[in-house]
């Protein structure tokens, strides 16, 4: 074998893809040689140590390793790139727990140094079956940590759902994210969101992650696989909404399991999206969230800047509809989302109260508002802020 076969990348890369579903057994192997080439520069060292496991031995050839020299050279040419385990860029708090993968793909136009050991991670997690109200609050969240000192990377596993508004509420308010798949590099699942791992991917700070070689599809086993990652690689999870089985409770135990801070979003009793916050923060495992800048001070990313937020609002509603509604009905229009984000599901009634406005004129004004995507209004006439 030509001494370029034991380049340590391509050796950790095929040990990854090799002991990927038992990653404990390939870093012990790393961790008694020294190295991952170590593995391959004494295959009967490596027979002897994998006596109970024989059956990777038939993987640990010259033909796997050309496979990784060719999947590294690949992976370049798409602007992708594989990290090891001790490698810069390998998340720390990932090391820390009891089977980190070996090695992560990574998909980005910054560099994964920069993209994974910069800022502490955060997670957002929860049910694909999303309500108004567990979307509204997870962009109020999102928007809170934009507002911190130190602005965290929000992690999540780009599904349909609480992940994906996470990762949209990132990409608004300007906080870098990273989405971490239960498919290949090369893939992303469910497709849909294909346009936008393409963002995330061509974002600064930004990118999306993975510990499957380039070509696994979304098999059900991937998940859980998937969420450990999720779990272990943020400081803090954070779940919106679950019920009290799925995806979501599994990173939350996970975390939890990896001494990490776990926080919930409280929830009605009688909401079976809510069940499984609510069961967390029964069994002690989740912290409730009560105050976004209680929040972010727990997670010690300094006060959130609640008037610049509501400013921030302000200007968006007013670029909406000055131009085609005028200065002054715009201006209303804003102290009527002002008015809903300080008190949720407002009436248009109470609306009209609040702002100062008649009744007539408040209901045509919130009706313009809904036409335009930016509330929501029910049956009851109760009105919420919608996030694009």
């Amino acid at each position: 074998m030509e001494t370029s076969n034991y380049d340590e990348r391509v050796c950790i890369c095929t040990l990854n893809r090799v002991f990927g579903f038992e990653p404990k057994l390939g870093i012990r192997l790393i961790d008694y040689f020294g190295c991952a080439s170590g593995v391959f520069e004494h295959p009967d060292e490596t027979a002897r140590l994998l006596e109970y496991s024989a059956k990777y031995l038939p993987f640990l050839t010259d033909e796997s390793l050309e496979q990784s020299r060719l999947e590294l050279n690949r992976l370049q040419e798409l602007g992708c790139r594989f990290t090891g385990i001790n490698e810069d860029g390998y998340p720390p708090l990932l090391k820390e727990i009891a089977d980190p993968p070996m090695g992560l793909y990574f998909r980005g136009t910054s560099p994964v140094e920069e993209v994974l050991g910069k800022v502490p991670a955060i997670a957002i997690i929860g049910t694909r079956d999303l309500t108004e109200y567990g979307r509204e609050w997870c962009w109020k969240i999102v928007e809170a940590f934009s507002r911190c000192k130190t602005k965290p990377l929000v992690v999540s596993g780009f599904a349909l759902g609480v992940d994906i508004a996470a990762h949209q509420a990132a990409l608004r308010y300007g906080l870098p994210t990273v989405g971490v798949l239960p498919t290949g590099i090369d893939d992303v699942y469910p497709y849909q969101h294909r346009g936008m791992a393409e963002k995330v991917s061509q974002t600064p700070g930004c990118g999306m992650i993975t510990d499957y070689p380039p070509g696994t599809v979304p098999l059900k086993i991937n998940f859980l696989r998937r969420n450990r990652i999720i779990a272990g690689m943020s400081r803090a999870t954070i779940i919106v909404e679950s019920k009290e089985k799925g995806g979501g409770m599994m990173t939350a135990r996970l975390a939890w399991s990896y001494e990490r801070d776990v926080f919930a979003l409280p929830g009605r009793l009688d909401d079976v999206r809510s069940g499984g916050c609510n069961v967390l923060i029964g069994e002690k495992i989740a912290d409730p969230i009560f105050s976004l800048d209680a929040l972010s001070e727990a997670l010690q990313l300094g006060g959130a800047d609640a008037a610049a937020s509501e400013e921030d609002l302000r200007q968006r509603v007013l670029d909406t509809f000055r131009e085609t509604y005028g200065q002054e009905t715009a201006s209303q229009m804003a102290d009527i989302a002002q008015a809903i984000r300080k008190r949720r599901q407002l009436t248009v009634e109470e609306i009209a109260v609040e702002t100062g406005l008649d009744y007539q004129t408040a209901r045509s004004h919130t009706s313009i508002m809904e036409l335009e995507g930016l509330i929501g209004i029910d049956l009851l006439q109760r009105c919420s802020l919608r996030r694009k």
